[in-house]
């Protein structure tokens, strides 16, 4: 006779079966009925301390550990290009307690320049845009050149005379300068520095005539007169420099190469958490402390839905991959 013991006591054959049926329905009951969040919730930011993106989580995460109830812990984990971050979020638990905020880079254009250990599609579920970076063509005063017009007009008649300055291969300052090429025809020597400070201080110094840079690093030079702005890089308009036309409004329809921040969470989180999740984030963006914190940033709040960030990660995709192999691009 089949003897089975439950709590300590034994049952016996079909008795014992139905009463561990009834401890697990009992089990799965109590688990559906937790409470979400029901501890700390680990926001990964996948870059160092100090950028836009670090800002962008920094303003955010108090405010949702006012609405959730939980504190909204913030872990920098940069390295690979934010891939080393990522994957920690993709390879979690997916119980809605860990967070990814990144960089509109690290979701449209390592894919086309890394071997990935993990699927941006299948492995993260996006929620929303933060915030949108907005980013400037920006020149060093000797350059004889006041509009975008007369500057492609300038590399046009000197190819390869004009230098611009890269934060390294793949980053957003590097590829916004080589779409504007790419689009206008035109021919500038990439001069690569050890990240975005680096490489504005080379303009500023003259080594250098061109950048593509935020508009938070550069505003107050160009505010200054120590840099010259040409045209935004973005879809619109930055708020804070309203005068600005952009690329697109200079001659070069559809350019958008702005950068932009979004949060996601592991892919196979339930719908409902990241729900709640997305709801609340919303909230947050809307929120009137959060939006003059990131206007001191030079930040813009962007939010909307999983379905328009996953739109937007499937068009900026293509459009980095296919300006990749046609270049010939490939990581640092």
């Amino acid at each position: 006779m089949c003897l089975l013991t439950v709590h300590g006591k034994r049952c016996h054959g079909t008795a014992g079966a139905a009463a561990l049926l009834m401890i697990g329905m009992v089990a799965l009951t109590q688990a559906a009925e937790t409470p979400y969040p029901n501890r700390p919730i680990r926001v990964i930011v996948a870059t160092a301390t100090g950028g836009g993106l670090d800002a962008v989580t920094r303003i955010v995460a108090p405010k949702l550990t006012e609405s959730m109830g939980q504190t909204w812990v913030v872990d920098n984990r940069p390295g690979a290009s934010g891939n080393l971050g990522a994957e920690m979020v993709a390879r979690a638990n997916a119980d809605g307690h860990t967070v990814l905020t990144s960089t509109s880079t690290l979701l449209t254009v390592n894919p086309s320049l890394y071997r990935m250990p993990f699927s941006i599609d299948k492995d993260l579920q996006p929620v929303t845009v933060l915030a949108m970076g907005a980013q400037v063509i920006v020149v060093h005063p000797s350059v004889p050149a006041k509009t975008l017009a007369e500057l492609i007009a300038l590399a046009k008649q000197k190819p390869g005379v004009l230098n611009y300055a890269s934060a390294g291969q793949g980053t957003a300052i590097h590829l916004g300068a080589e779409l504007l090429k790419s689009r206008a025809g035109i021919d500038m020597t990439q001069v690569r520095y050890k990240g975005g400070g680096p490489a504005a201080v080379a303009v500023l110094g003259g080594e250098v005539q061109v950048l593509v840079g935020t508009v938070a690093s550069t505003i107050s030079f160009i505010q200054a007169g120590r840099l010259r702005a040409l045209a935004a890089t973005g879809a619109k308009r930055s708020r804070l420099m309203p005068d600005l036309p952009t690329v697109a409004e200079s001659g070069y329809p559809g350019f958008d190469a702005g950068l932009w921040f979004a949060m996601s969470v592991p892919g196979a989180t339930p719908k409902a958490i990241a729900a709640r999740i997305h709801g609340e984030t919303l909230k947050a963006l809307r929120d009137n402390d959060v939006q003059t914190a990131m206007a001191r940033q030079g930040l813009e709040p962007n939010p909307g839905s999983p379905a328009d960030l996953t739109a937007r990660i499937r068009t900026e995709t293509a459009i980095w991959a296919a300006l990749i192999r046609k270049l010939g691009i490939r990581a640092d």
